[in-house]
């Protein structure tokens, strides 16, 4: 199967961004108080697709030599290659950490679906799961940060590169926060900390929102760079 590359970084960026929209709505009190309930849980869960679809081709990208921005010109088809193995090249790493994450949230959210479950049982078919994907995350973040050249890791703020990656992992913070309030206490019903889990997971869809809109324009300025 033969793409513009550009156009592949303009459909993962759009699905994140839409995935990212969905948490941050389902999340938002002024919608979670005046919907349905089982309305919010699915924007949720329909969010989760989303953000699986773009990280399934995030990963494509990742493991297609002819997708980097030196790879091939802009201006014509690069093949995709649906299977690979670069354990040594990090932004690989990132890309295939995230999408198991990705699918954990799956789970996670179409289990919240689910009604007259006990509390043990939203701790083990919806939080858990959760936990799972926020920890690839954090894993898939911090890859991503170490795939930076080591002077631009911590403090570039000039650098699409660094933005990206900083934004991806204060998300997946947050995510992890989210993550972290929302565990079942067995013996009342309630959350850790409910303030977190709502707070986290609005906070975190902003940053990969945020994140998601720079991946364009990243491309764009690496593409310039190899004089393509």
């Amino acid at each position: 199967m033969h793409v513009f590359p550009g156009r592949l970084t303009v459909v993962i960026a759009t699905l994140f961004m839409i995935g990212s929209f969905c948490f941050g709505l389902g999340s938002f009190p002024a919608y979670a108080d005046n919907v349905a309930t089982a309305t919010d849980l699915t924007t949720f869960f329909v969010g989760s697709i989303f953000f699986t679809s773009a990280s399934f081709l995030q990963l494509v990208q990742a493991q297609s030599p002819s997708m980097a921005p030196g790879g091939a010109s802009d201006g014509a088809r690069a093949q995709l290659r649906f299977r690979g193995w670069l354990p040594h090249d990090r932004n690989w790493l990132a890309a295939a950490s995230q999408f198991p994450g990705t699918l954990a949230f799956n789970v996670s959210t179409f289990a919240a679906l689910a009604v007259g479950l006990s509390y043990a049982e939203q701790d083990r078919q919806i939080w858990r799961p959760d936990f799972v994907g926020s920890i690839l995350f954090l894993v898939a973040s911090t890859f991503a940060l170490l795939a930076l050249p080591a002077g631009r890791r911590l403090w570039a703020p000039r650098d699409w590169g660094w933005c990206v990656g900083w934004l991806n992992m204060l998300g997946s913070i947050l995510f992890m926060l989210s993550a972290i309030g929302s565990y079942v206490l067995p013996t009342t019903g309630d959350f850790v900390n409910s303030t977190w889990s709502d707070a986290g997971t609005f906070g975190g869809a902003v940053c990969f929102f945020l994140g998601a809109g720079a991946l364009v324009p990243l491309w764009r300025r690496a593409v310039r760079e190899h004089g393509l």
